[in-house]
């Protein structure tokens, strides 16, 4: 019920930007606070479905390799489900130690994310809208191709890619694709985990038929998308 909760929010979230924009952040959606785009790697925080290994050096027996759950949860031995979601690893360590401190001398928590695909959502104007699982590094235009390619009726020149940025909050940019072997005045952008790539349509936006596309497909996992008004 949550994710489908969630994912309907996301989508209203998504749909909230026009098709098409500047190649700059767009301004001025006071619903959802778009931050500056930025190419810097922020740390990781994690999302349910990420697997994680919890170790205690002081008492080994507490080591656990734990699943976040759908709520965001984990559960751990002597202090039970604990939130982990929207947390970078360092974040949970500390809230880790906190509550073991009173059961060990040493209560020192190592936490530690296991590998995890390229999960990335292409939606609009390509064959098979979707989340994708994306091996390695990929840029948009590959995820484009993997999604089933462009719609005769798509506008390459304004591709959006929504990402969740340092803060928590998304960013947003459009990239030009129409250069399909990235010469001058194409940019491909390499993705990120969790990105959205949305392809709009030439001429006027049909908001109808995007909502249509995904509706119910984005996990929560890309929650993100609806700003800071989302918290575990």
């Amino acid at each position: 019920m949550l994710a489908v909760r969630m994912s309907a929010l996301v989508v209203a979230a998504v749909l909230a930007f026009p098709p098409s924009l500047a190649a700059s952040p767009a301004p001025g959606f006071p619903n959802i606070p778009y931050a500056t785009w930025t190419d810097d790697e922020p740390s990781y925080r994690l999302y349910p479905g990420d697997d994680i290994d919890v170790s205690v050096p002081s008492a080994p027996e507490l080591n656990k390799t734990v699943t976040v759950q759908p709520d965001g949860r984990i559960s751990l031995p002597l202090i039970g489900p604990r939130m982990a979601a929207d947390r970078t690893p360092a974040e949970l360590e500390r809230e880790l130690a906190a509550a073991y401190a009173p059961l060990l001398l040493r209560p020192r928590v190592e936490v530690s994310v296991r590998a995890q695909p390229l999960k990335v959502f292409v939606g609009g104007e390509v064959g098979k809208p979707g989340v994708y699982d994306m091996p390695g590094d990929i840029d948009s235009l590959r995820a484009v191709i993997d999604a089933g390619g462009f719609l005769p009726t798509s506008k390459r020149s304004d591709v959006v890619i929504v990402r969740r940025g340092r803060d928590g909050r998304p960013m947003m940019r459009t990239v030009n694709l129409t250069k399909l072997d990235g010469g001058p005045g194409g940019d491909l952008v390499p993705l990120r985990r969790f990105d959205i790539v949305y392809v709009p349509k030439t001429g006027l936006a049909k908001v109808d038929d995007f909502m249509t596309q995904i509706r119910g497909a984005l996990p929560i996992q890309f929650s993100y998308a609806l700003g800071n008004t989302v918290a575990y």
